[in-house]
């Protein structure tokens, strides 16, 4: 069910290129799990309903673009298929036929009403690798229940880690549970795939938030299970100082994991009489004595400003670095050199900086996101549908092309 690669194509060498993915998730998890795999050279369609993809009203919004849409979705196909009538949903199974992989992220049951049964389609195809990312799992007790990134961090711990000095659990500004299912689930679909290739074979890749959550936080259960008391008061750092402090134009994070790295910091703030002060000359002391010794660097860095400690302390070798914000970050001398951030030419709302995945080597630039249905005549031809059922579909509101 590969697609053909036109000769040329710069997707030739990605690990992708052919596969053919058909999207019908909404949100984050499913649409940025499937704009990996297109990163990586796959060919992705993705089927919205004649509202859109929910994300497009979340975040900021310019020119009908939303922040999460343009996150989770550059590059694809975009086809508007009305699913909720029937002659949608055998639209949606036919494109379901030729694809390698499915990608879904409804509650269970969902995508069964649809047609789509994973169960129905992998006796049908086989080889058939078929996402399904929902929010607590098929069964159990939460099952049917409503997820989103917010409610998971709550129910699986990550507010909680995030506990400041008052103790008062908080949100991670960050979709960090539907990111991290999205990292899952493409990982997953790339160690299905291999076993396809190595043995035949499909796959039903099954994962929820819930789980994907707990997993990002395995570092915080290892010391639950050690230390199963610290479920009170704030969260205290491993070392100290480990922690963010005021310098007099702007932040720092430094970092200390010993000994020798204390008297380090020690030098850079030009207080070499703290190395041998008794309430800091070992880690446990230092521990101990914290909120003292957190006022005095405080006290030092507030002095001067964010260049002169970050050369004072680059000097010293010490673990640190300025709190950036986003611009900033963009701007890292570091982050050109890297590439970091690309350069998405977005029709209707200009030049964005926008960072694809890590790994260079095994992906494309970034591609501008459609509108809904975009695509809907092209991806029908391609699917086999003649120039009379094209027209047919469009009249009755069954599919929808953007009209520009």
């Amino acid at each position: 069910m590969a697609a053909d690669i036109p000769p040329g194509d710069t997707r030739a060498d990605l690990p992708f290129a052919g596969l053919r993915v058909l999207d019908i998730s909404q949100g984050i998890s499913g649409p940025y799990c499937a704009h990996i795999l297109w990163q990586q050279g796959a060919d992705v369609v993705k089927v919205e309903p004649p509202s859109g993809d929910w994300s497009r009203g979340l975040g900021v919004i310019r020119e009908d673009m939303s922040s999460i849409t343009i996150a989770c979705n550059g590059g694809k196909q975009a086809a508007c298929i009305d699913a909720s009538r029937e002659a949608g949903r055998e639209v949606v199974r036919r494109l379901a036929a030729d694809a390698d992989v499915i990608v879904q992220n409804f509650r269970p049951g969902i995508a069964a009403r649809l047609g789509l049964d994973p169960v129905v389609m992998r006796a049908a195809h086989p080889e058939l690798i078929y996402v399904s990312i929902s929010g607590y799992g098929s069964d159990g007790p939460y099952a049917g229940a409503p997820a989103t990134d917010s409610v998971v961090q709550a129910d699986a711990g990550l507010m909680f880690c995030n506990r400041g000095a008052d103790a008062t659990p908080r949100k991670i500004g960050v979709y960090l549970a539907d990111i991290s299912a999205g990292v899952f689930a493409a990982q997953a679909v790339s160690a299905a795939l291999y076993r396809r290739a190595m043995r035949g074979g499909g796959e039903h890749v099954e994962l929820n938030l819930f789980d994907t959550c707990a997993a990002t936080l395995v570092c915080n259960y290892a010391e639950h299970a050690l230390e199963p008391g610290r479920e009170s008061g704030p969260v205290l750092p491993p070392s100290f100082p480990n922690a963010t402090f005021e310098a007099s134009d702007g932040s720092i994070n430094l970092l200390t994991l010993n000994d020798e790295q204390f008297a380090r910091v020690c030098r850079a703030l030009a207080s070499p009489q703290w190395i041998d002060d008794p309430r800091f000359a070992a880690a446990e002391s230092r521990m101990g004595n914290m909120k003292a010794l957190g006022a005095m660097i405080s006290d030092v860095m507030a002095r001067m400003p964010v260049s002169h400690w970050t050369q004072r302390l680059q000097d010293n070798d010490v673990l640190h670095a300025p709190v950036r914000t986003y611009s900033q970050c963009i701007a890292h001398p570091q982050a050109a050199h890297l590439h970091t951030f690309q350069w998405l030419e977005q029709p209707g709302v200009g030049t964005l900086a926008m960072p694809g995945t890590p790994v260079r080597s095994l992906n494309r630039p970034i591609g501008p996101v459609p509108h809904i249905g975009e695509h809907t005549e092209a991806v029908l031809m391609r699917a086999g549908y003649t120039a009379h059922e094209r027209a047919g579909l469009l009249s009755s509101g069954v599919a929808v092309q953007y009209a520009g």
